[in-house]
């Protein structure tokens, strides 16, 4: 399964990936995860916004054990933030049929659509809009840097823009556990003979904010520096500003995206827009960086408003304890400062948690992102020594 995905949406240049919501590389993973669920026997199902769901036995008849992740990335992500989920769900199916097990109650897999809102800039899109954390008319009406809206990518793509909270689907989900990769190099840093898995506890609260500055057009080398109204240094000084409020508060701030009008060497911007990503163990500390950001792009003249923002979120703690449990008592428990759908279905009521398989690397979002087969596959056997104790 691992060797059928591993071309789709990969740059040959950086050997990163650009799997993008509702673009051909998304329908075509689509398309693969729906032949494998074709071929394990199981009756795939769509919910009010496109996530895929495939179950093995009925889940309308009780609520059921799912398992999975996403396939999107982010612009030249790794290879594993997302799909390690996917395969690994399909891979604990396929372990748990050929053990003979039989489950007390359904077992569903999900693959979840515009995960990394890399696209239209909201993370989690596809888990917020069925849960109601996000409305319809937001979700549609967000743009992509080519200024086409996720209603026009969906009537594009062929998809319904009857999108909503599907309280039918979430009736359905017992238990979520999504496996993902390690996102950071703590496992890394343990004994290696017993940090291949970890329990996750929760996920920090982050948001991203969009900040715009507005200036004047004109020519780089006939206006004197005096009369140039330029609007790339109100978002420069922001960027060197939004680390030192993080150091101040201590969390993390990250301006990783930005658009130029009209983005040409030899003129002078007239229009900057940018994106700030900021997270931190502390709720307080996260708006307070926020907060003073705010003020200081105001007193440069720009704007900073909030585009997403998800709150402290804390897995089930009897589930997670129960994991460890299965797993023998031993996993290491780790938070994260990385977003999850599994975190979105957390706030909205579900009893939710994570496995994490070690990154040797400790780098995400990136091509470097990696995970060794033997600690892929122990993913897998924790996965369904979970599921098992969880389905019995």
């Amino acid at each position: 399964m691992w060797a059928e995905i591993l071309p789709v949406g990969r740059d040959g240049g950086t050997g990163g990936y650009r799997r993008f919501a509702w673009t051909r590389d998304d329908h075509t993973l689509r398309e693969w995860f729906a032949g494998e669920c074709t071929r394990r026997g199981l009756d795939l199902t769509l919910d009010r916004m496109g996530n895929q769901w495939a179950w093995r036995g009925d889940p309308d008849s009780t609520p059921g054990v799912v398992i999975g992740s996403h396939l999107d990335s982010v612009p030249d992500g790794g290879a594993y933030d997302g799909p390690l989920g996917v395969v690994s769900a399909l891979a604990v199916i396929d372990a748990l049929r050929a053990n003979g097990f039989e489950p007390s109650v359904p077992l569903g897999v999900v693959n979840f659509v515009d995960e990394e809102g890399a696209r239209f800039g909201v993370a989690c899109a596809g888990s917020r809009v069925i849960t109601g954390a996000m409305t319809s008319e937001r979700a549609l009406g967000l743009k992509d840097s080519d200024g086409l809206t996720m209603g026009e990518a969906l009537s594009a793509a062929g998809r319904s823009t009857d999108i909503g909270r599907d309280d039918e689907t979430l009736r359905r989900i017992g238990t979520f556990v999504e496996l993902h990769v390690e996102q950071g190099r703590a496992l890394a840093d343990l004994d290696p003979a017993t940090s291949a898995v970890a329990v996750g506890t929760d996920i920090w609260p982050h948001g991203r904010w969009r900040l715009d500055f507005a200036g004047e057009a004109n020519h780089a080398g006939t206006t004197r520096l005096e009369d140039r109204q330029d609007a790339m240094l109100g978002y420069a000084q922001t960027v060197l500003a939004a680390r030192t409020v993080a150091q101040q508060r201590g969390c993390v701030a990250t301006m990783g995206k930005v658009v130029v009008d009209p983005n040409g060497v030899n003129a002078i911007p007239s229009q900057v827009t940018g994106w700030l990503d900021a997270r931190g163990p502390v709720e307080d500390d996260v708006r307070g960086a926020v907060s003073d950001l705010t003020a200081q792009v105001e007193e440069l003249g720009g704007t900073m408003r909030e585009e997403s923002w998800t709150g402290t979120t804390t897995f089930d703690p009897a589930l997670a304890q129960r994991m460890r449990g299965l797993l023998g008592g031993e996993a290491p428990m780790l938070g994260t400062g990385a977003g999850h759908d599994a975190g979105i279905l957390a706030n909205a009521g579900v009893s939710t948690g994570m496995l994490y398989v070690r990154n040797p690397t400790g780098v995400s979002h990136s091509p470097e992102e990696f995970a060794e087969a033997d600690d892929c596959h122990r993913g897998v056997e924790a996965l369904a020594t979970v599921v098992e104790g969880l389905a019995s």
